[in-house]
């Protein structure tokens, strides 16, 4: 074999690897952090998400209203809110077990629902199921079962 072609065909694939690592890496934001439009006004979206979570047998646990929360600091921002939703059935499995208690840290899953400054309104949630792929035990069940009813919920609104 030619020394020549083996060293070209070297550095094509640590070139290629390379390539794909940058890619990876500028692409990992857009493929962890989800974000749609709202066919809603923002007010509006909260409510209809909110109800879409109850319908969906989940509850909302807690909604932080960041505007405000930002107001009291004397900043003021466009309207943000998060709302930490959580289903009981899907929490007990984490909490139950002591290996999988390590993703507590996300639950209860959330959904903001914000403004852009051009008064169009989004909705961005984790991609809890990509997330879960790369866990083990019964992680990877219950974060994509999670995020299959998030996404279900939240078509109400997009």
């Amino acid at each position: 074999m030619d020394k020549k072609l083996v060293g070209v065909g070297l550095i094509g694939l640590i070139l290629g690897v390379l390539i794909a690592g940058v890619y990876g890496w500028n692409a990992a934001p857009g493929i962890m952090m989800l974000e749609d439009e709202c066919q809603y006004g923002f007010e509006e979206s909260v409510d209809r998400f909110t109800q879409a979570v109850n319908d969906h047998g989940w509850k909302v646990s807690k909604v932080h209203d960041l505007k405000k929360t930002m107001n009291k600091f004397g900043k003021d921002v466009n309207r943000v809110k998060v709302l930490e939703i959580c289903h009981p059935d899907h929490a007990y499995k984490v909490l139950a077990e002591d290996d999988e208690r390590v993703v507590t840290s996300l639950m209860p899953c959330r959904v903001s629902i914000y403004e852009h400054s051009d008064g169009k309104v989004y909705a961005s949630r984790l991609n809890s199921g990509l997330m879960g792929q790369m866990m083990d035990g019964i992680i990877p069940e219950v974060m994509a079962d999670a995020s299959a009813d998030s996404e279900k919920m939240l078509e109400s609104i997009l």
